[in-house]
């Protein structure tokens, strides 16, 4: 396992933790999908794992080492982390946009070598972005925004990508492209992906670990493990919403 947690407490007050007792891992190659309802503490898990946030209590490591312990460019070598916030960079290009990826390794004056821009078109070819380099990012779509900052991550090279809501502001069409993209950049590139978002649907079918995050505190395992417990059904408290384990969708119940 790449990342593991031990008995995490997160929070903001010791008196109300978010969440108590969490034990969590990733590994690499595989996408995670952490789902569950708004407002239970889906973005303080991943801030805590991202460890931009400290936890309340409970260890965080990465091989074995400890998060707490690494400097700022360790953990920015470490983990790359990209947040639901819209992209506000429209006045750079999008190779200037991914080519911030590659700070935790440029220095002061972020110059960029002949090989840091090799990777850097490396992981605009590998989201599909490339054609667009010279493009300003003021000029892209809301999917197409999103992949450059993939890419980035991408560029940042990192062995743990966190992703918070990446499909937020995008259409139906778009929000399955980039699972798609995230799903096989796990498995290509070996790297150990984490996600939360709300397309439950799309994120059963191509995720190959759950984390099931309610009031409870979070459940983890395998998609196949997760379905056949029936754990999906109790995410939600509501009465009218089951999941299908037989078709791998979401129906009403009346």
């Amino acid at each position: 396992m790449l990342l593991s947690a031990e008995n995490l407490t997160i929070g903001y007050s010791a008196q109300h933790p978010v969440a108590a007792n969490l034990s969590l891992t990733l590994a690499k190659g595989q996408l995670t999908s952490l789902l569950g309802p708004n407002g239970v503490g889906k973005s303080t898990l991943l801030r805590t794992l991202a460890n931009l946030q400290r936890p309340l209590s409970g260890s965080i490591s990465v091989d074995g080492t400890s998060i707490a312990s690494l400097t700022a460019q360790e953990l920015s070598c470490t983990i790359a982390l990209v947040l639901t916030d819209r992209v506000s960079a429209g006045g750079l290009t999008v190779f200037e946009l991914v080519s911030l990826g590659r700070q935790p390794y440029t220095g002061f004056f972020g110059r960029l070598s002949a090989a840091d821009k090799e990777l850097v078109i490396k992981a605009m070819i590998d989201v599909g972005i490339a054609a667009k380099a010279d493009c300003h990012v003021s000029e892209l779509s809301d999917g197409e925004r999103q992949k450059v900052m993939i890419a980035k991550a991408l560029a940042q090279q990192t062995p743990i990508i966190i992703l918070d809501e990446p499909t937020a502001f995008l259409d139906a069409a778009a929000r399955v492209e980039v699972l798609l993209l995230l799903h096989r950049l796990a498995g290509e590139s070996q790297k150990a992906i984490l996600l939360s978002t709300h397309d439950i649907d799309v994120a059963v079918q191509l995720s190959d670990n759950l984390w099931l995050m309610n009031a409870d505190g979070v459940q983890s395992g395998s998609v196949t493990e997760i379905i056949e417990k029936g754990s999906l059904d109790n995410l939600f408290e509501n009465n009218y919403l089951r999941f299908d384990k037989e078709t791998g969708r979401w129906v009403m119940m009346f």
